[in-house]
């Protein structure tokens, strides 16, 4: 029992790392997320062929290479970042292709005619798309958004490659120190706490949701 509490400060703070990288993952990709699905069905095929490659490039290679990439890559020809920052930036970057996907595909199934009948209503483009459509498209993309998001929550893991002191970086330095499996235990049970706690929420959301039928 000693030897399993000697070992919770560090991984607590660890799991603080893990829980501000998700969330700031969380904040920033979406609202690009959606921005990069918009810019995806513009008139402009120049804006459309550059989002299009971005999100070819994002999908296309492995989270674990962008991080390692833009930690220690771009430092190469003199853009530098500090260890979180990159990790944010990288995460942000690649997790908004995804959503934006996914916005996309929500977009797509919603009939245009409702964005004529709101403009007949005499709203804007951009109240049409805020009231109207947006809302519509949240319904939708619950369950795959729910998905990224219960991803996220493991993804974050990667950050331990560039150094920076996740929940499990934590655990590996402890079970080396004590020659132990059990910090490696600990972080799992935390991980499944986390993913249950991110399911439960998103089920709870998409109870609601299906309320506006």
């Amino acid at each position: 029992m000693e030897q399993f509490i000697s070992f919770i400060p560090g991984i607590l703070s660890g799991l603080q790392m893990t829980v501000l990288v998700f969330l700031l993952t969380l904040i920033g990709s979406i609202p690009i997320g959606i921005l990069v699905a918009i810019g995806m069905r513009s008139e402009y095929f120049v804006l459309r062929w550059i989002i299009n490659a971005y999100i070819w490039i994002m999908r296309g290679t492995p989270l674990l290479l962008q991080l390692i990439f833009i930690y220690y890559g771009l430092s190469m020809v003199g853009i530098t970042f500090s260890r979180f920052d990159a990790a944010i930036f990288a995460f942000i970057i690649n997790y908004a292709a995804y959503l934006a996907e996914i916005f996309r595909g929500g977009l797509q199934a919603i009939p245009q005619g409702q964005l004529a009948a709101a403009q007949v209503l005499g709203l804007s483009k951009s109240q049409s798309f805020f009231r109207i459509i947006l809302p519509q498209v949240i319904k939708i993309i619950v369950p795959p958004f729910g998905n990224e998001v219960i991803n996220l929550v493991k993804d974050t893991s990667l950050i331990y490659v560039i150094g920076l002191g996740d929940i499990l970086r934590a655990g590996s330095i402890a079970a080396s120190r004590e020659v132990t499996l059990i910090p490696y235990l600990i972080v799992g049970v935390l991980y499944l706490l986390m993913t249950g706690f991110v399911t439960v929420l998103l089920r709870q959301s998409e109870k609601k949701l299906n309320r506006w039928r």
